[in-house]
Formats: structure tokens, sequence, C-alpha cells
């Protein structure tokens, strides 16, 4: 196809997916540094790592069912921040809840707070759960996630279609070098116009970013349109589906009552660790407890030296919420490439690797798709607009001269 082609390609998909990045470019700039803002937003909810020895998540998972009877816990998450998230739903038959968290000290149980992380921002405390929801699904839940899913996908093939068009037309006699002929356009040549600067960041900084740009934008399906990603990957490489993408057994929920927490601790304990014997990885600390009711099964994750991530951990065995027997093992890495692979998309999207000087570049970088989304709708419209002149411009030569009445 013709350049021209490609020209056109670029420009209107990036028309079009521009709002949307600016959003999520300036989103993800916060969320960059989610733990810190958190703390300074939420002093209460996230008092700060310490030394004391945090309670197991099924004891927590009980004192937050003590705390709050009319509610049941769906999972129970370590933050790092010196507290316990637990996630909760109300029960069969109750009242709806004004809230959807509640955080325990990890140590002493002492519950620090509760909040919702639903509806518009209505203190200090919700207003990154809003700015989260914004940024992955516009704040417009499974609709606003397949809308940015969409998006993703076209970032992603628009990624090649930018690169393509930075590089030199072919054909013809040319006295310089490919290598030459390339060069300007990873360059910002700051005395030129003010559009021309627009166009140099525009081209060169999609150049010099342009790796960093595909990660993001191919995670990002992953997150929002997984079933393509999957499939994607499963051509490509060596890749299994984990179990949350796998249809439920039939007797899942068949209304019989799951483990209680403190049993489902225990179990998951013991398998974790019966995995880490087999399979010969060291767990180091516990992450999250959950139970997925609807799929009949409890979901135990830790941090260990098969984790990619810094903060957090994703090595999780899933097991049958009734019976207590291992349904799945999920290791991050060292089992199949593709899963391997997918699990650094998303540590390196959620700016989990590589310490504070990858987060201030992924801060950076949202700062930096914004840039490109403005820059790109400023070079589309200043070129609208001269050729709106040229065309008034002939339609002008092309009348004839007026004539004064004698």
């Amino acid at each position: 196809m013709r350049r021209s082609f490609w020209v056109i390609v670029h420009r209107w998909v990036g028309l079009t997916m521009a709002g949307f990045l600016i959003l999520v470019g300036l989103t993800g700039a916060l969320l960059a540094f989610l733990p810190e803002l958190n703390q300074w937003l939420s002093p209460r909810l996230f008092p700060g790592a310490r030394a004391s020895v945090a309670r197991d998540a099924g004891a927590l998972a009980l004192r937050a069912e003590a705390l709050a009877p009319e509610a049941q816990v769906q999972s129970v998450f370590f933050n790092g921040m010196g507290s316990a998230t637990i996630r909760m739903e109300a029960r069969p038959g109750a009242s709806p809840l004004d809230f959807n968290q509640l955080f325990l000290d990890e140590g002493s149980g002492e519950e620090l707070g509760r909040r919702s992380t639903k509806g518009l921002p209505d203190g200090a405390s919700t207003i990154l759960p809003f700015v989260y929801r914004l940024h992955y699904a516009l704040a417009l839940g499974e609709f606003g996630g397949w809308i940015l899913g969409l998006v993703a996908l076209a970032w992603t093939i628009d990624c090649f279609v930018g690169f393509y068009l930075t590089l030199p037309p072919q054909g013809g006699a040319h006295k310089r070098g490919f290598l030459q002929r390339w060069r300007p356009s990873w360059l910002v040549k700051s005395s030129a116009s003010f559009y021309r600067i627009n166009f140099d960041l525009h081209r060169a900084g999609g150049l010099w970013l342009w790796v960093a740009l595909l990660v993001f934008a191919w995670s990002s399906v992953f997150m929002n349109l997984n079933g393509l990603y999957m499939s994607v990957t499963e051509l490509l490489f060596d890749f299994e589906r984990p179990i949350w993408a796998q249809p439920a057994p039939p007797s899942a929920s068949d209304g019989r009552e799951p483990l209680g927490w403190r049993e489902a601790q225990a179990i998951g304990a013991r398998l974790m660790d019966e995995q880490a014997k087999t399979k010969g990885f060291t767990v180091e600390r516990q992450v999250a407890l959950a139970l997925e009711r609807e799929e009949g099964r409890y979901r135990y994750s830790a941090h260990s030296s098969l984790d990619i991530g810094e903060k957090y951990g994703s090595t999780s065995v899933y097991f049958d919420a009734h019976g207590g027997e291992l349904s799945s093992f999920a290791p991050p890495s060292g089992a199949r490439t593709g899963n391997t692979l997918t699990a650094w998309l998303m540590e390196l999207h959620m700016a989990n690797v590589f310490g504070l000087p990858y987060r201030i570049f992924v801060c950076a970088l949202g700062l930096a798709i914004a840039m490109l989304s403005v820059t790109g709708v400023y070079i589309w419209w200043k070129k609208r607009k001269a050729r709106g002149f040229r065309k008034h411009g002939a339609a002008t030569s092309a009348s004839p001269e007026p004539t004064t009445a004698e």
C-alpha cells in the first residue's frame, strides 16, 4: 500500500484515540506513585510499613466479618503500607453496603477505616480509587473497559504504522545513506517554528519511546481484551491460559458452604509450601487470600523467588473452596515462555520493577503519551487550516473579478 494510505490511517486513528490517551496518560502518571499518594491522601488507612509481624489473612478476614456482621469478605490483600485491604460485599438478602473496603492494621487487627471505591469521590480517601477506575475503564465499568480495550488494540497497531512513517521514503537516487536520511526523525530542531517543534516532538518522541509505548499498548490489550491477547500469545509462544480465563466446573456454585477462612488459610499455606518444595522456589511472604464464590475456589497468593514484581506478589495457588484440593498453580515465571512474558508486561505496566528510577520513567511516560496526543491533534489542525486557506485561495483566484455598473 502507498505511504499516503498509512498517513491517513495514522491521522484518523490518532485523532480517534487522542482524548482517551490523554486521559490514561495523565492518570497513569499519577498511578505510578499510587502507594505514596495513598499514604499522603489517606494516612489513617495507609499508615506506612512497620516492623510488627502481620497477622495471617484468614485471621484478618474473620476479624473483618466480626466488625461488619452484615457483610462477607471477598478478599484480604496486604497492601505493603502497614494495613490490610479487606474487600467486602453484602451478605445474601442483606441491605446494600455503603462501603466495599475495610482497612485493618496488619499487626493488631485494629480497624483503620472504611471506604467505597464506587461512584464519584466523596473525600480524600476515594480520589485515587476514582482515578484508577478512570484509568482502566473510564469509570464506566465493563463498557468503559471494552472501549479502552479497543483503543489499546488500535494503539498497538498504530505503533507500527507510526514507526513506518518515520522511515525515509524509498525510491529515487539518494546520495546520502539510509541512516543519514533517517537521522532527522530522531531530532527536535529547537530553533524552528512552533509548528515544526510540535512536529519534531511528535515524531522523535514516538521513536525514542517506541518500545515503551508498544509495551504499554499491548499490555493494555491484555487487561481489557484478554481473550484476544491470549489467542495471539498462544499462537506465538508456549502459553497456558490462567484458571480465571477457563470455564468453571458445573459444581462450582452449587450452594454448598465454602471452607472457613481459618481453614482456607491453612490449606493455602500448605499447598504453597508443597509447590515450593516441588518446584524449588522460596516463599517470602503472604500477599492475599481471596474467595471466588461463583467459581467455587480460593486463591492464596504470595511473593516468592519466582516473582518479577517488587512491591507485591503473584505466585498463586487455587484450590477447591469446599474440599481444599489443588486446582491450579500459577507461577509468574519459570514455567511457560508466554506466561513469563505476560507477567513481565504486567509488572512493567504497573511500575512494579526496577525500583524508583523506573517509576519516575513511567510517570514521565504518562505525560509523554499525553504530549504525543496533543501534538498530533495540533499537527492535524494546522494542516487542516492550511488546506482550508489553499482551497479558499484557489476559489478566489478562479472567480471573475466583480464589475462596477456604469
